[in-house]
Order: structure tokens, then C-alpha cells, then sequence
């Protein structure tokens, strides 16, 4: 039987639903920004997205700095704001708004209880590619180390972020290392190239897409344990 050491976890979507909280942090900040400035011109989803590309062609760290993304979005939107100093002053309040709100978040039934059952047979660490500090939450004593995409200096499923992983353990390898995550790419695809176990977290249903032999899914965080204990205990 395969001897498991370290479990790592992806944040978003994997140990809360993250649509409703992004929801939410971006409504509540606009407004904020609105009182302060007059209705903005915030265009769709696919406006966002040639932003983004834009403004990742003039920097290309911000396609991993996400904070950075929303805060040079938000000084896009306000560029008619004059002068520059309080344009800025409100970028900064307007991202400080944000990610207190993005931190709002709602545990999926039976993480709390999962994570401690686990943390006392393994290590566990998060790996992720968003701007949650998992240490803001109470569920944060259970992990040993948090890297995201800023520290990794790039995004999942390149291999960044289990190589720092490694460096943050003590002669823990690949071979003994399994990765819970929700996504088919990000985290999925992201520990199959490194011959990594995975345990796809699948709460919608979803249908398995690629091209690769889907690990073993899991609906309910009340599961996990034993999940984890009838394959590697």
C-alpha cells in the first residue's frame, strides 16, 4: 500500500464555493467605488477578460499576481479620476474592501471536521492559485504551510508550487504526496504530470473531460477520511 505523508489542498471552490463570495466581494467594492466616484463603466465577463490580457501584456507578472490584476483593473475603470494620487488612494481602499469580502466565505459541510481527523495522521499544506490567506480562517491551525500563486511566481498546473511543497517539508517526495482539489486542470492535471495521487473534489456532478484516467472523486467532505483511510492507511 502506498505510504501518503503529505496531503496538499487546493482553497477555491474546493473547501468553500467560491462563485458566491467573488460575487459578492466585486457587487459590495463597485458600490463602494460608485459612492465615491459616479457610476463607472465596468463592461461583461468578456470585457474582463481582454483587460486582463491587456494588462498581463504590459505586465506579465500580473497573470500570477491576482492581486495586482484587481487592483490595475480597478485603476483602468478609474482612470478618469483625477489627479492620480487619489486615484490610487482609492484603488488601494477599493482592494482593501475587496479582499476582506473575499474572505467571507462559507466552509462546505464537513471540511472542519475532515482537516482535523487528517491533521493528525498527516501534514497538510494548500496549494492555490488565489489571494485567500487560509490562516484568516480558523481552519487555518491545521495546515503546516500555504503557497499561492504569488509565492510560486505562476499558476497551477505548472509544477511551481509542489516544488516549493517539497522544499517546505522535511524529505517528503513526490511518490508521497496527495493533492485535493476541484479542478480538471489546476489541480488534477497539475499532480498527474508529477506521478502524484489526487482526489477530485466533484460536488456538482461534473463530467469527467480529459484525456487522462480520472482519479477517485468524492461528493462530501464527510467521506474524505475515510476515503483517505481505506486507500493509504
Amino acid at each position: 500500500m502506498k505510504k501518503i505523508r503529505l496531503i496538499t489542498f487546493d482553497l477555491d471552490d474546493t473547501l468553500w464555493d467560491n462563485v458566491p463570495t467573488i460575487k459578492k466581494a466585486e457587487v459590495d467594492t463597485r458600490k463602494w467605488i460608485e459612492e465615491k466616484v459616479g457610476e463607472v463603466e465596468w463592461g461583461d465577463f468578456n470585457d474582463f477578460i481582454s483587460l486582463r490580457e491587456e494588462l498581463i501584456e504590459d505586465d506579465p507578472v500580473i497573470e500570477w499576481d491576482i492581486s495586482k490584476l484587481r487592483k490595475e483593473i480597478f485603476r483602468k475603470k478609474l482612470a478618469h479620476v483625477n489627479p492620480s494620487s487619489l486615484r490610487n488612494k482609492i484603488v488601494e481602499e477599493a482592494f482593501n474592501i475587496f479582499i476582506k469580502k473575499r474572505h467571507e466565505i462559507k466552509l462546505f459541510d464537513g471540511v472542519e471536521e475532515a482537516l482535523e481527523i487528517l491533521s493528525k495522521k498527516y501534514s497538510l499544506g494548500v496549494l492555490t492559485n488565489g489571494n485567500a490567506d487560509i490562516y484568516k480562517f480558523p481552519i487555518g491551525k491545521y495546515f503546516k504551510f500555504s503557497i499561492s500563486a504569488l509565492e510560486a511566481k505562476n499558476s497551477k498546473p505548472n509544477r511551481a508550487h509542489f516544488d516549493m511543497a517539497i522544499k517546505e517539508m522535511n524529505n517528503v517526495v513526490f511518490d508521497e504526496i496527495l493533492h485535493i482539489g476541484d479542478h480538471q486542470i489546476n489541480d488534477i492535471l497539475f499532480a498527474y504530470n508529477l506521478g502524484i495521487d489526487a482526489l477530485w473534489f466533484n460536488n456538482s456532478n461534473t463530467e469527467w473531460t480529459q484525456d487522462f484516467k480520472k482519479p477517485q472523486e468524492f461528493s462530501s467532505w464527510e467521506l474524505l477520511p475515510k476515503i483517505i483511510e481505506n486507500k493509504y492507511e
